[in-house]
């Protein structure tokens, strides 16, 4: 930043220079003709009009002149661009459609991880060999400690990388041997972390599927429960969200990233924490949102609250890489293992946080309590 900072002063320091030193020019060079001139008027060698014609061609050429510094600049400044575009263009693709690959088919949307190995690096690898299958229509949850390797599977089916080993079918189909846009195009996704537009409302939702038409987008808008919010806004479905949505909560963000995954009406939706970072009186509200989406599709849920995945048909505990434990909800607390453990440290959290809440909304309580900060615990 220093450097760049260095560098801007630099070069609007040369062109004030540069631009001053052409106006001490044209204007010397103006002032001089112009004193040339009276004097041959004075001496009757040229008349009053001659004088007025030789000062409007030194003003037409004094004008294009003293842009010319302002045209290098910019020409020298679109060069710059261009070799940053270019070096930028000439990056080398890490993953490539196979020549003549053909379009995915999805019929009922089963996901198929089969001996999955995959690193970012050779010498720390994060998936060891896991395989599970997401039957079509059904929704499998993926939990874990931060660092278990949860969203590397969410990346993987995305085809942002490719795997080191095994597979990943869709209804059969390996995904590295299909092409990406027909992949992506069949994947709905809500992040953690929705990128909105600065832009309105509207067009934020319309970006799930372009050339949605108003009435299509107002319908996504009503099934992930954000219309009445919308109807709230002075300018409706064209107010203007802000930077990255700044202007939105983090609820209303998460429900114009449902309502973009209803418009783009894809088979396989795949929910990536997208509820981790609400209350919860937000996510219960999502919660209901994202069921009502994932009625008939085949869902993926990446989770790290644990209270989001409680109706999963299936449940995979994820640790260091490796699936360490799977069943439903009530299978694996019954067990008593890694589900068991992570499910009971949560409860105990929620259950403390709702007692300091109690202790802090009894008038009867020491105020030093009262004013007790509450600690999240993960």
């Amino acid at each position: 930043m220093e450097k760049y900072s260095r560098a801007s002063i630099q070069a609007q320091i040369s062109l004030s220079v540069l631009n001053t030193g052409q106006a001490i020019l044209m204007a010397l060079g103006l002032g001089v003709v112009m004193m040339l001139a009276a004097q041959d008027i004075q001496a009757g060698r040229i008349t009053v009009g001659a004088l007025v014609a030789a000062n409007a061609i030194l003003i037409q050429l004094y004008q294009p002149l003293n842009l010319l510094g302002t045209v290098y600049r910019e020409i020298t400044q679109a060069l710059v661009d261009m070799e940053a575009m270019f070096r930028l263009l000439h990056q080398p693709i890490e993953v490539k459609d196979k020549p003549g690959a053909p379009d995915l088919k999805v019929g009922g949307g089963e996901i198929r991880f089969d001996n999955v190995v995959f690193s970012y690096e050779p010498a720390r690898t994060v998936l060891k060999g896991i395989s599970f299958t997401v039957p079509a229509g059904k929704t499998v949850a993926v939990v874990g400690p931060s660092g278990a390797g949860k969203s590397t599977i969410s990346r993987i089916l995305y085809r942002f990388y490719d795997i080191k080993s095994g597979s990943v079918t869709i209804d059969g189909q390996d995904i590295r041997d299909v092409t990406q846009t027909s992949l992506r195009q069949v994947i709905g996704i809500v992040p953690q972390d929705t990128v909105l537009f600065n832009d309105t409302v509207k067009y934020n939702i319309a970006y799930g599927r372009i050339g949605a038409t108003e009435a299509e987008v107002k319908e996504a808008a009503r099934h992930a429960q954000i219309d009445k919010f919308i109807a709230e806004l002075p300018l409706g479905f064209d107010a203007m969200v802000g930077e990255r949505g700044l202007k939105l909560s983090g609820g209303e963000k998460q429900r114009v990233a449902i309502a973009r995954t209803i418009l783009k009406n894809p088979p396989i939706l795949l929910l990536d924490e997208a509820t981790s970072a609400l209350d919860t009186g937000t996510e219960r509200e999502i919660q209901g949102a994202l069921a009502e989406v994932s009625q008939g599709r085949t869902s993926l849920v990446i989770a790290h609250r644990l209270s989001t995945v409680i109706d999963a048909d299936e449940i995979l505990v994820l640790d260091h890489g490796e699936i360490v434990e799977r069943g439903r909800h009530a299978e694996l607390v019954a067990r008593g293992g890694h589900y068991a453990s992570m499910w009971n440290k949560q409860k105990q959290a929620a259950e403390a946080m709702e007692l300091l809440k109690a202790v802090q909304n009894d008038p009867e309580v020491q105020p030093g309590m009262a004013r007790a900060t509450p600690v999240a615990v993960d």
